[in-house]
């Protein structure tokens, strides 16, 4: 494995010394992290950024390759539909979905007031990029210790007023099949875009199909000193869950689902399966008032029908959000740089009735438990940046975090209500860029991170309320460098940081494999991260036009801190669910006559599966291939995944009883479409 991680860093090198001089340079990128419109080098925040070219070079209609790819950010498929998302952190509270990150799509938050994000909701074509912001960022984007991840669709204005649009199909092994379409109309002042999405597969595993239909219209209308945006989709999503298998069930075959274990029956006697069907509303306003400030505000509104036939029961959840927030921003005058104030808050709210029946085969059965629970939560935000331009830049925030839930069991007549406070929390923030060459910054990020329990754990699957979990927060130091060299050809970003987390919440199972979450502690967290990209463009006589290389690497040492749980002092432990070693590699290249190939490989290290550090996956190779053809009008791609053919766990249920740790990912697989632009 390390020899791997080796050729991660010499690979850029040896090219560059064959790399012509003569390409076009490449323009700065802007990212808007923190509400600050600035050049990506100068930012003085740990972040990623994802392009629509990213997105493209997938070989698989999902995001992982392109989250895959970048130093620090893991996102596992433990079965299609069903992903996890962690920001320089372990899964020890994820089982299921994005937990202690806050995500937003458009400035509107996907994430709901009871901490959980449906981040399956959405499909890789209604986005064009990503930023992903790396530690605590509570000063501006609320809870979260992991970090925030703010997606972006594309809203363009015209000046002469046209239609246009698109329709890609694409089919694959294992029943893959995939149909969008998109309409688009703009203008000098209105931006309109309709996108439908449908994805299905039958998976690879005995018990994983999934479809997932989605409708999107979003837009936008402006004039001299306003605008407005809106955001609508509705998502109908079913996928089948498998379960976590054993070791020895998945070297003798990987394609089975759980097994029935003594009197628990299996995964497709059951037929678990998730049914998820979310309506989603947004709009965001935005208005000048005068050349120094400027006005804010967005309001929210969703609504999830959410069925999940487990194991041991049926549980329905009908879920509700609103949300609200104004931001307030003022340009003072100063005489030299840019001194800006931004200052505001949000407001979210998540009440939810909660049903457990018994599960017969799939269908619902005999009530066992009715809840209703509410969560709020509301944070007020400032901040203060000074910059002087193309010298440094200096950022002072904080966020004041309230959270908030009110439950009752309905299905128990008079059971009184239970109103649970999480303790508020002032999080502060100081982050400092200072240019140390034309084309270098560095950077110094000293921030408190806060992250509540979600609904989906202080009530679990168990029916259960756990009324004493409390919230997590910790202390992230940290010191990166970021820039481009020669002629903005190589762009590197490199960083070391130090996370500590006290009160961690982790995911226990009872001896039938039912989830429930106690706090545990405090873990130790430091690391180290790299990423290098060299893009070359090439003169018009050769026949290649581009070509790109891009290595990345994250060291992940983390230990349990103090950290107690059922008896057993696991203090000093290796992370649960985390590797210390992950690298990514990426070639690509570009040709006159519209031909690419693109070359991704992920090289995942190690990692331990259980809190005593007794069990360990084997690291694994996922090597994806993709070739195409492209013109303005026509895209024709075929993709190979797994090309190595590795048997391999891309999601693991880590603490799982019966030691069922084990989901396996597809074997080999190919993918083949095309895509029709319409101008």
């Amino acid at each position: 494995m390390k020899r791997w991680f080796m050729l991660l860093t010499l690979i850029p090198q040896v090219l560059l010394l064959h790399a012509q001089q003569d390409s076009v340079q490449l323009g700065e990128v802007v990212v808007t992290a923190f509400q600050q419109r600035t050049q990506w080098k100068a930012a003085p925040v740990a972040l990623a950024l994802i392009r629509q070219s990213d997105f493209a070079r997938s070989a698989t209609p999902t995001l992982l390759t392109a989250m895959n790819a970048l130093p620090g950010i893991r996102m596992e498929e433990r079965s299609p539909g069903s992903y996890r998302l962690s920001i320089r952190g372990s899964l020890l509270r994820s089982p299921f979905g994005v937990r202690n990150i806050k995500v937003y799509w458009n400035q509107l938050p996907l994430t709901d007031g009871g901490g959980n994000t449906y981040l399956n909701l959405l499909d890789l074509s209604q986005l064009s990029a990503a930023e992903i912001l790396k530690g605590p960022a509570a000063s501006s984007y609320g809870a979260g210790t992991g970090g925030a991840v703010l997606l972006h669709s594309d809203m363009d204005f015209t000046q002469v007023g046209g239609h246009g649009g698109s329709i890609a199909t694409a089919g694959g092994s294992y029943g893959l099949f995939q149909l969008n379409s998109h309409w688009q109309y703009t203008d000098s002042n209105l931006s309109s875009s309709l996108r439908q999405s449908h994805l299905q597969s039958d998976g690879y595993r005995q018990q994983s199909a999934m479809r997932r239909d989605g409708l999107m219209w979003q837009g936008a209308v402006r004039t001299r000193v306003q605008s407005w945006q809106w955001l609508a989709f509705y998502t109908d999503l079913f996928y089948q869950t498998p379960g976590g298998i054993t070791l020895a069930q998945m070297q003798s075959n990987p394609r089975l689902a759980r097994q029935a274990a003594g009197a628990l029956p299996g995964a497709v006697q059951q037929q678990t399966a998730v049914y998820n069907r979310t309506a989603y509303a947004g709009i965001q306003h935005q208005l000048e008032l005068g050349k120094r400030d400027q006005l804010q505000s967005f309001a929210m509104y969703s609504h999830t029908d959410f069925r999940n036939p487990f194991i041991t029961n049926y549980e329905r959840r009908n879920e509700k959000n609103m949300g609200l927030g104004l931001q307030w921003r003022h340009q003072f005058p100063v005489h030299e740089g840019s001194l800006v104030l931004i200052t505001g808050g949000e407001w979210l709210q998540n009440p939810a009735d909660i049903n457990n029946y018994g599960n017969r085969g799939g269908k619902q059965d005999t009530l066992q438990y009715a809840d209703a629970i509410r969560a709020t939560q509301w944070f007020g935000y400032t901040q203060l940046q000074y910059a002087r331009a193309g010298k440094w830049q200096l950022s002072v925030g904080a966020s004041y975090n309230n959270q908030y839930y009110r439950y009752q069991r309905t299905s128990t007549p008079l059971v009184p209500l239970v109103d649970k406070h999480i303790d508020p929390l002032v999080t502060p923030r100081l982050a400092l860029s200072v240019a140390v060459h034309r084309h270098a910054n560095i950077y110094a990020v000293m921030a408190k991170g806060f992250s509540a329990p979600t609904v989906a754990e202080l009530r679990p699957s168990d029916g259960n309320f756990y009324g004493q979990l409390n919230a997590e927060s910790g202390w992230n130091m940290e010191l990166g460098i970021r820039g481009s060299w020669l002629q903005q050809r190589l762009w590197f970003d490199a960083s070391v940081y130090s996370f500590q987390l006290n009160n961690a919440i982790v995911r226990r199972n009872t001896a039938s494999g039912v989830e429930y979450f106690v706090n545990a502690g405090s873990t130790r967290q430091p690391g180290a991260e790299l990423l290098l990209r060299y893009q070359q463009t090439l003169t018009a006589s050769s026949r290649i036009s581009e070509w790109l290389v891009q290595a990345g690497y994250s060291y992940q040492p983390y230990r349990f801190g103090q950290y107690i749980s059922g008896g057993m002092d696991y203090s000093g432990n290796r992370l649960t669910g985390v590797p210390r070693h992950v690298g990514n590699l990426l070639v690509m290249v570009n040709s006159r006559g519209g031909y690419y190939l693109s070359v991704n490989a992920n090289l995942v290290g190690a990692l331990s599966l259980n809190d005593s550090g007794d069990t360990y996956t084997t690291a694994y190779q996922l090597v994806q291939l993709k070739l195409g053809y492209r013109t303005k009008v026509l895209h024709l791609f075929c993709a190979v995944d797994n090309l190595l053919n590795q048997v391999y766990s891309l999601g693991n249920d880590i603490n799982a009883a019966g030691r069922r740790y084990y989901n396996p990912a597809a074997a080999r697989n190919i993918l083949a479409g095309l895509q029709i632009a319409f101008h």
